[in-house]
């Protein structure tokens, strides 16, 4: 059975740094392209960032350029959400996702989705 289990959110003021992780169980990552989502409360669901399955190519949302950096290690079958500069407005629940797909990666049709882990930033 297919699953992605987030880790890594908590608490942290604006400013501070947050790693997310997200590890699959099931499937090997190797020929999935990975994404990063968030959702604030009231707010629709957003394409954070994604990193694609073969040469790693990556796509960022603007509101996280310069800041946040994703990254897979294929061997230990984990996706990474390097999150630096927090802002308040980055407070949601982060989700990562997975979908087979050769080529650069996009911010769409994500068919596999873990559970979430919040992030609140916030002094």
């Amino acid at each position: 059975q297919l699953q992605l289990v987030e880790s890594g959110g908590g608490l942290v003021q604006p400013g501070g740094s947050l790693r997310l992780s997200c590890a699959a169980s099931g499937f090997t990552l190797g020929a999935y392209a990975l994404g990063w989502f968030r959702q604030a409360p009231g707010k629709e669901r957003e394409g954070v960032s994604c990193i694609s399955s073969s040469r790693g190519s990556t796509n960022y949302a603007d509101s996280v350029k310069g800041r946040f950096t994703i990254s897979r290690d294929n061997a230990k079958n984990t996706v990474y959400l390097q999150m630096n500069s927090l802002k308040p407005e980055d407070t949601a629940i982060y989700y990562c996702a997975a979908v087979w797909r050769i080529g650069t990666c996009v911010l769409s049709g994500y068919p596999y989705w873990g559970q979430g882990t919040q992030v609140t930033v916030s002094s």
